[in-house]
């Protein structure tokens, strides 16, 4: 992959961790997430788009979209939604909870993060912890900008689901951490946790596109491609030029039918729309508005 192109949109994305909450359920227990367009005056007034993640720090539980797909979580996983959908954390699939989020406008909080308790349907805040929770669980809201170009979030699927591994043990050591701080409340946690949970959507995505199937089209899979994450980079560190598909292709070292077909077999479009000269009218909308629809 052509990671510096990630970093840059990454850089564009201007990602904001804000809230935590350390959650644990007992019995048979669900919290139910309203969309994040719901969400966000609630949590996080001053960005475009909120995506909410759980990593599980201890237990199990199940995480899925209400009608859509659910996963099974363990001890070091983390679930993401990209895309802001309604979802719910469960002791079992197909549960539902209560989606109604207006008692955080009305609570007090001295520090973040929030500690929850669910048993069965009841929920306490700032409850003490513990120990016989069927799971422990650190729910994060990153806050990220849409506008005016914002292509990773459209590549991303609704739900992520990343299992834990040797490789990512430093996610478990966040979800311990995050769960200390909210019995501590030590001074800079908050801004501690949050530059971490930027940490870890940055690995979720790297993670998620070399996952990719080598013959995977959109976005993502553009970037591990020589000439066409060149091409993507060019458009994101100079997007004011006017950017032809003679330039682009000298650039990258393609004939513009080349680079045309590149484009189109990778991302299912072509790197730009162009005028009656041959230049890019809008090279960022080129490829985020017209992208094909992100996976499942």
């Amino acid at each position: 992959m052509t990671q510096d192109t990630l970093s840059d949109v990454l850089r564009v994305v201007r990602l904001r961790g804000a809230v935590f909450f350390n959650v644990s359920g007992k019995s048979q227990w669900a919290a139910e997430a309203p969309p994040a367009k719901e969400l966000a005056p609630l949590l996080m007034r001053s960005v475009d788009h909120v995506m909410e993640y759980h990593a599980v720090a201890e237990g199990s539980c199940w995480a899925g979209i209400p009608g859509g797909p659910s996963v099974q979580l363990f001890a070091g996983d983390v679930v993401m939604f990209p895309h802001g959908d309604a979802h719910v954390v469960s002791s079992a699939p197909g549960m539902r909870g209560n989606p109604d989020m207006s008692w955080y406008s009305g609570t007090t909080i001295s520090q973040l993060p929030l500690r929850l308790a669910i048993n069965g349907e009841n929920i306490l805040l700032s409850a003490p912890s513990d120990s016989d929770a069927d799971a422990n669980i650190v729910c994060g809201f990153l806050g990220c900008d849409v506008n005016p170009f914002n292509p990773l979030i459209a590549a991303l699927p609704r739900m992520l689901h990343l299992r834990a591994t040797e490789e990512d043990a430093w996610i478990g050591s966040f979800t311990q951490q995050a769960v200390a701080e909210s019995h501590a409340k030590r001074a800079g946690g908050e801004a501690m946790l949050a530059r971490m949970s930027e940490m870890m959507f940055v690995n979720a995505v790297r993670r998620y596109a070399d996952q990719l199937p080598e013959q995977s089209i959109g976005w993502l899979a553009g970037l591990r491609d020589r000439f066409v994450g060149r091409a993507l980079a060019l458009m994101h560190e100079q997007p004011t030029h006017e950017w032809t598909m003679d330039d682009l292709g000298q650039q990258v070292g393609l004939s513009r039918s080349a680079l045309h077909e590149h484009f189109v077999r990778l991302i299912g479009i072509p790197p730009c729309s162009t005028s009656r000269s041959g230049a890019c009218k809008s090279p960022r909308a080129c490829c985020s508005t017209h992208a094909p629809p992100s996976p499942p």
